[in-house]
């Protein structure tokens, strides 16, 4: 297929993920998708990814967002498909009722031997042991919706080291007292694997008393939310994370980084995640399933994220919010409503956050209803936006 044949503008038809900690409403309630089953709704997928692929449709009918990108290089452009062979990224809508597990991914170079080394082995890509699906890092933005509250990256020790030290707990005493005399990163990654392998009665009396100290204080974000997270996950070593980790709660229209190595868990929200097109986890805690103690430290930084490097502002132009992150796989901004001359540097995905959006190009055209989007080929250049409410905006780097 050639540009020329190809529409300017494509409506997005996107797979819904029905995951256990999902949304019984949230996507009814924002944007009108029905849920006639009244299952969990956990992420609406955007991109080409091989576990939920969007469908277009294109000279009327329906195919692979896949399969188009793989009739036509002018889908993505000869840049992007250079430099990273497919869609780089995947876009969502994230609905969490409850916890995510805490989790850590790896960078590029640790992606890329982990995946060489489990396919050297023979794991099967499906396994439950397997910790590298793809050879791919997979960093990520989130957009909130809804307040959207998370933890993000290691709080500085001597915060960590006062909220042990005030919960006072006596199985876990010595770690905590290793812990004070280094404060430091090696210091750190032994007291977090320590609590990570901890078992049998020791780790009971731990989380019995922090569970008590935590009933008697509520009213302090902190010891809530380790109480919200022990009924979902009861004698789950991950209920400590909330002392180690930034516990932060993002207000509609506010924006975070995760980067690689970095642990992190979504908590409750709905959002605008975006992220490299990859599935690396190493999970650290509220799961029931594997966790690869050694391979999540390997690939963990055990150092402070400072409180001022959690929230992620955007530069402003006019009123169009562009947040810039450190790695070239996505790209996003937020417009307002109102018209927009835009040009297309890669492919991109735009979705409709809160009214209809009209898009243009000569006697082409394309409405968006709230909740839907569309794919935009990186050869259709120069459109017209036309929006009633906020519009997402996502793309890549070449």
């Amino acid at each position: 297929m050639s540009s020329s044949d190809l529409p300017s503008f494509l409506l997005m038809q996107n797979p819904i993920q029905g995951y256990d900690w999902g949304s019984h409403d949230s996507l009814t309630t924002l944007f009108g998708i029905a849920n006639p089953e009244g299952k969990p709704q956990a992420e609406l997928w955007m991109g080409a990814h091989p576990n939920g692929c969007s469908d277009v449709v294109v000279a009327g009918q329906t195919q692979k967002l896949s399969t188009l990108i793989e009739r036509a290089a002018a889908v993505l452009g000869e840049a992007t498909l250079a430099r990273f062979g497919s869609l780089p990224f995947l876009f969502k809508v994230l609905c969490a009722e409850k916890a995510l597990s805490i989790q850590v991914h790896p960078s590029k170079a640790q992606a890329e031997a982990g995946f060489a080394k489990e396919e050297a082995a023979g794991i099967d890509i499906k396994a439950s042991n397997r910790n590298y699906k793809d050879p791919n890092h997979k960093p990520e933005l989130v957009f909130a919706l809804t307040p959207y509250q998370a933890m993000n990256g290691f709080r500085a020790i001597p915060a960590i080291l006062a909220l042990f030290e005030r919960v006072n707990l006596a199985a876990i005493a010595d770690l905590t007292a290793a812990l004070a005399a280094n404060q430091n990163e090696a210091g750190l990654q032994h007291f977090f694997h320590q609590l990570l392998v901890l078992e049998g009665a020791r780790k009971e009396e731990a989380l019995a008393g922090l569970l008590a100290f935590a009933s008697e204080h509520q009213d302090e974000e902190t010891f809530a939310l380790i109480t919200s997270l022990a009924a979902q996950y009861p004698g789950d070593v991950g209920l400590f994370s909330p002392l180690l980790l930034n516990v932060v709660t993002l207000k509609p229209g506010q924006a975070m980084f995760l980067d690689a190595c970095t642990p992190h868990a979504y908590v409750r929200g709905t959002g605008l995640e975006i992220m490299a097109n990859s599935d690396n986890v190493l999970r650290a805690g509220l799961t029931p399933k594997y966790i690869d103690v050694a391979e999540l430290l390997d690939c963990t930084r055990c150092l402070a994220k400072p409180d001022d490097q959690i929230l992620l502002a955007p530069h402003v132009e006019g009123a169009v919010q562009h947040f810039d992150v450190p790695v070239p796989d996505f790209t996003f901004s937020v417009y307002p409503a109102g018209e927009h001359q835009l040009t297309t540097a890669s492919a991109e995905i735009l979705f409709a956050i809160d009214d209809t959006v009209t898009l243009k190009q000569g006697e082409q055209s394309l409405r968006l209803e709230k909740g839907q989007s569309a794919f935009i080929p990186a050869a259709t250049g120069s459109y017209q936006l036309l929006a009633e409410g906020r519009v997402a905006r996502a793309g890549n780097r070449c």
